[in-house]
């Protein structure tokens, strides 16, 4: 008898410790991961029907969740997209008009984005969410700048603009720099291929706890150097440069984030955290890349451009456990300063800054199919005391761009195209100039821009 019930009693005094143990590793807040790619076509991704790349595991965040066909970034380039995104403002309400200059050029770091702006990591971690910041930064290099002086528990990348991913050297006009960090602690790693690091380092912060997690995890794919891995580079050996060197840097993105989603199922974390993914903007021409590799489909415009093909990117969120609706399409126009009201909403994060937000909820465009919320956005970079600065403003359908570019070299523009009048429902390809047909459209959205400019830097100069 007294074997019997000690036998018990070790099984009761187990079970509790094992419900203990259960509750210690159930947050009950949703884990949260925004992935952000680097210089990304618009369509390259399997799910919004390219067929020459395979990209399965985003197919998987697509299939269980839901993707946008008029989502737009922020700016169609790093720094300022990155700055939207992380505070749900446009780049100069972010104080971010330009991507950030190396130390070098500006060591007071004058051109990155001021502490005081609040970023998802600050909204989070009041909410008792560890926070970390995996891959690429990019929006500045003082201690304060830097992700621990941004509300970040954690970092781990690099933060410039780009680097070779196994030197981990920043290469550009010299001094060349290493440019890999723990915290503000630079570490070496040379040979060992920074995907997989950045792996490494989200399964280690994403191991089950009773808190819950926030990552932004910047992946710095594709952007160049294209440096895909061999086995992909073998599978696209029959496509023509640049796709294939582009393609097999897209699929190992692809491959990275399969590594991260396996690790979540297996640990029992999936159904529980919220995965944002989108791109920063459109796919580079530059020379380092070959002069493209990436795909817009019809969309014209590239990374620098505020045509479409530079500022409409992929865009999808998946919340396995949050009911949200399963391989569906919102073709509502949104944008990356509207993840962090969204994802406050979903994870019922308080806002400590919603009267400073440009991005809105999209809660019922992802749940009911709700209209878009917005009636006008706007994009702007360089600058601000600069008159050729390009930018573009959004009402409904019509679209007016300034100083319009295409580093994609598609479309040409003359003088007389200083403004550029397009409306997006009759032709996305933003094709031809409609400011003379209707030069009252012109007019209004003209000063939609300038009354919002002058609105911002207003407020700056105070």
């Amino acid at each position: 008898m007294k074997l019997q019930l000690g036998l018990i009693l070790g099984a009761t005094l187990l079970l509790a410790s094992c419900a203990k143990e259960e509750k210690k590793v159930a947050p009950t807040k949703p884990n949260v991961i925004v992935i952000l790619s680097d210089d990304q076509g618009t369509l390259d991704l399997n799910s919004y029907g390219s067929t020459d790349l395979s990209t399965p595991n985003l197919g998987r965040l697509a299939a269980s969740g839901v993707r946008f066909t008029q989502f737009y970034a922020v700016a169609p380039v790093c720094s300022p997209s990155r700055a939207g995104l992380l505070t749900g403002r446009y780049n100069y309400n972010a104080g971010l008009y330009g991507n950030v200059d190396i130390p070098a050029h500006d060591p007071e770091g004058k051109s990155g984005m001021p502490t005081e702006q609040i970023t998802m990591a600050e909204l989070f971690k009041p909410a008792g969410y560890r926070t970390a910041s995996i891959g690429k930064w990019h929006l500045g290099h003082t201690p304060e700048q830097l992700p621990n002086g941004q509300g970040f528990d954690y970092f781990f990348g690099h933060q410039r603009g780009c680097i070779d991913n196994y030197s981990h050297y920043f290469f550009w006009s010299g001094p060349n720099l290493h440019d890999l960090y723990q915290n503000e602690k630079e570490i070496y790693r040379p040979g060992e291929f920074f995907g997989d690091l950045m792996v490494e380092e989200v399964k280690e912060f994403t191991q089950p706890s009773a808190d819950p997690f926030f990552i932004y995890w910047a992946i710095n794919m594709p952007h160049y150097p294209y440096q895909g891995r061999p086995s992909w580079l073998e599978h696209y050996k029959d496509l023509p440069s640049p796709r294939k060197e582009y393609a097999a840097f897209i699929s190992t993105l692809d491959e990275l984030v399969g590594n991260v989603l396996d690790h979540l199922e297996e640990t029992g974390q999936l159904d529980n955290t919220i995965i944002v993914f989108q791109s920063d903007h459109g796919h580079s021409t530059e020379e380092r890349a070959y002069f493209g590799g990436g795909n817009a489909g019809p969309f014209n415009g590239a990374k620098f451009s505020m045509l479409e093909g530079g500022i409409r990117v992929p865009a999808i969120i998946s919340w396995p456990g949050g009911d949200l609706p399963k391989g569906e399409v919102r073709n509502q126009w949104a944008g990356s300063v509207d993840w962090f009201p969204t994802l406050a909403d979903l994870a019922e994060v308080e806002m400590p800054n919603a009267a400073d937000m440009d991005g809105i909820s999209l809660r019922d465009v992802i749940y009911d199919n709700a209209p878009s919320g917005h009636d006008v956005m706007h994009w702007v970079t360089g600058n601000p005391e600069v008159t050729t600065n390009s930018w573009a403003v959004r009402k409904g359908p019509w679209k007016l761009l300034g100083n319009p570019r295409d580093p994609a070299k598609k479309l040409t523009f003359s003088e007389e195209d200083e403004l550029y009048l397009v409306n997006l429902s009759q032709d996305s390809t933003e094709s031809k100039n409609l400011k003379l047909e209707y030069p009252e459209v012109t007019a209004e959205l003209l000063l939609l821009h300038e009354d919002w400019l002058k609105g911002v830097l207003d407020s700056k100069s105070k």
